[in-house]
């Protein structure tokens, strides 16, 4: 093998893609019940867009390595691991330290990824996968029968949405920009341009009684046209502030005004609910209920990529120092999947 090093790239302060450094250094050890992962993949998040401007809610302080998840194959195990995990594949989801050569996790962290599924396609599915799979299964509850409306339907997460929302037999509505639509038909998707005037009221003509379900990745304003597209019974999921990236000022006050909001329609008398969806909710509190979770609910959607039933959509995949073009290319909004990161 000879002797490897480890490489990391570094968000030092607020910088353009430019100003991301790369940093040589030695690869770390495992201690007790960690593992050190030798990075396979690890991809471009909407977080990272949010940490470079300094506008995620709870980055750790500048400089720091990002990188929301990856994918890799175990090099060695710390103290009171299971040794026979080294050299498995598995998919971790961290928040942060993920753009790396090589990433030290703890075991019960760590999600083995199937024989036969690639660590490109498998990284396109860890943290847009285990969002739309709790989205829609724990807090939707979407059934077969039910109509779901998906906006952002062409986006890392909306498009797992969409295929696990018609897997599970349900109808969707998805809203995107006009040029998207052909794609999204050929999946049976009936699709609504986001940009025009009505969109709620062209979604009310495809679903006159109600939509069961919304998933809401905008936030802002919008999100009370989402609550009142709801049938009784329904759901509406708000799952970030796009609509708030760029915003200067307070990074917690669009998620405060939120979630004050959601907390008092929760509280009228509709049999409506609303759902502010972090993927983190409850690690602080039960972590082992949130690890047991996390593992079942990966390894679902593991088993539909498999299946079929979820299609792995890489846009590109970049060497690690070149993790300045791929962020500006994720950032474009021109590509359609995930743009991966590879050592």
């Amino acid at each position: 093998m000879g002797t490897e090093g480890l490489v990391e790239v570094v968000l030092p302060g607020k910088v353009e893609p430019e100003g991301l450094r790369i940093r040589h250094g030695a690869v770390p050890a495992a201690g007790p019940g960690q593992v050190v992962i030798r990075m396979e993949a690890t991809g471009v998040s909407f977080a990272e867009q949010q940490m470079r401007r300094g506008r995620y809610y709870d980055q750790p302080a500048f400089p720091f390595v990002p990188g929301y998840d990856l994918v890799g194959t175990v090099l060695t195990t710390g103290e009171g691991v299971e040794p026979h995990l080294a050299g498995t594949r598995v998919a971790a989801l961290v928040k942060v330290g993920g753009w790396a050569s090589h990433v030290v996790v703890d075991a019960a962290d760590v999600v083995p990824v199937p024989d036969g599924i690639g660590a490109a396609e498998a990284e396109t599915l860890v943290v847009n996968g285990i969002t739309a799979w709790q989205m829609l299964h724990r807090k939707a509850r979407v059934r077969a029968g039910h109509t779901v409306v998906v906006h952002g339907a062409n986006g890392g997460v909306g498009s797992v949405l969409v295929q696990l929302a018609q897997a599970a037999g349900a109808r969707v509505i998805g809203t995107a920009s006009a040029r998207h639509h052909d794609a999204l038909r050929e999946r049976g998707v009936a699709p609504v341009d986001y940009r025009a005037d009505d969109v709620a009221a062209q979604i009310r003509e495809l679903a006159p009684h109600g939509v069961d379900a919304v998933f809401d990745h905008v936030g802002g304003a919008g999100i009370v046209d989402s609550w009142r597209l709801l049938a009784p019974g329904g759901t509406v999921v708000s799952y970030g502030s796009a609509s708030t990236r760029d915003d200067e000022g307070s990074k917690q006050m669009p998620v405060l005004k939120l979630l004050g909001r959601v907390w008092l329609w929760n509280a009228l008398p509709n049999r409506r609910r609303a759902y502010f969806f972090n993927v983190w909710a409850g690690r602080a509190l039960t972590k082992n209920r949130f690890r047991s979770r996390l593992h079942a609910d990966l390894t679902q959607v593991f088993a539909a990529l498999q299946r079929g039933e979820v299609s792995a959509q890489i846009a590109a995949q970049l060497p690690l120092t070149r993790v300045a073009d791929a962020l500006r290319l994720a950032e474009s909004g021109t590509v359609a999947g995930k743009v991966v990161l590879n050592p």
